[in-house]
């Protein structure tokens, strides 16, 4: 193999340099000041995302405060006004409540009255009734009439301790 001759070293080594050199100035000039640029673009972009991204945050967090007292908000005056509607219906219902119950008192006062004077009607029949009753049992009995005064002095001691 001609590479491993000792008397080629020289001229061998002398490509290498010049290669060497070749490739270290093209690397330097060439390839590393664009792959330089590449990475400089791409850390600029980065940060610029970065910052934007900050700011999105920050406009974010702006924003959902503003949703969260939105919110708060919203349930307070939504909280009022189921209050506001449990009152009003409240207060309905306690003035139906008392319309009724004055209807039904009303009502019941002239059931009272009617029952009374139906009650006074009955009695006053069941008087009449009971003195006719007694003056033709005793009429019978006894065979002969007896005062009318009398019997109904006596039907209204017993309707006294009845009544």
């Amino acid at each position: 193999m001609p590479q491993l001759d000792p008397t080629s070293f020289s001229p061998q080594l002398i490509w290498l340099a010049i290669t060497f050199v070749v490739l270290f100035f093209l690397m330097a000039k060439v390839a590393l000041p664009r792959v330089g640029a590449a990475i400089e673009r791409r850390k600029d972009q980065i940060d610029g995302d970065l910052d934007r991204a900050t700011k999105l945050k920050a406009e974010i967090d702006i924003v959902i405060q503003a949703y969260e007292r939105a919110l708060a908000e919203a349930r307070a005056q939504a909280n009022a006004t189921v209050n506001e509607t449990k009152e009003r219906m409240a207060e309905i219902a306690a003035k139906r409540q008392q319309a009724a119950i004055a209807a039904l008192t009303e009502k019941t006062k002239t059931a009272e009255s009617r029952i009374a004077a139906a009650k006074a009607d009955a009695l006053a029949n069941v008087r009449t009734i009971a003195i006719d009753a007694s003056r033709a049992a005793a009429s019978r009995l006894i065979g002969d009439e007896i005062d009318e005064a009398r019997i109904g002095a006596t039907v209204d001691q017993v309707m006294k301790g009845r009544a």
